[in-house]
């Protein structure tokens, strides 16, 4: 029986820089710093929660072909490969701290019908959300609004 998830990972197209922004920029701390000689194994988590932790991946052999790892990089700078969503106790708060140390949100907190919660992205382009839970509420109409796609954009649907 699984009984967790262990290790989530992103991809980042250089170590040293993920560094800097997760642990310099978002408080993470380094768990496993590992040369392996064809690859480094660089996990990371936050403080309070050591065994949830984060891989911070190169894409590319032995886990991925070359060709592969080279339209994942492409992903990766569009933010095309999904999303990381970390928690927080106060949102609006944590915004605040994070964009005076740089961060550039994509979003600014607002209030969902599951918490409030705000976005942006790493440096490599990484799609990240950071929410606050909350009782959840209906949604309304209000909220169907702002999650529709902009006809603006060309969008067929």
């Amino acid at each position: 029986m699984i009984n967790g998830i262990s290790i989530h990972s992103i991809y980042v197209l250089d170590q040293d820089v993920a560094l800097d922004f997760y642990v310099g920029k978002l408080g993470f701390v380094v768990t496993t710093d590992v040369d392996m000689g064809f690859m480094r194994w660089l996990t990371i988590a936050t403080p309070g929660q050591p065994d949830r932790e984060i891989l911070l991946s190169l894409p590319g052999p032995p886990a991925i072909s070359e060709d592969a790892a080279a339209r994942v990089r492409e992903l990766v700078t569009i933010g095309a490969l999904g999303a990381t969503i970390l928690s927080t106790d106060d949102c609006r708060a944590t915004y605040a701290d994070l964009a005076a140390k740089g961060v550039e949100f994509t979003q600014e907190p607002e209030d969902q019908p599951y918490g409030i919660d705000c976005a942006f992205r790493d440096p490599f382009g990484n799609h990240i959300r950071m929410t606050q839970r909350t009782d959840e509420r209906e949604v309304s109409d209000e909220d169907i609004a702002r999650w529709a796609p902009d006809d603006s954009e060309g969008s067929d649907t």
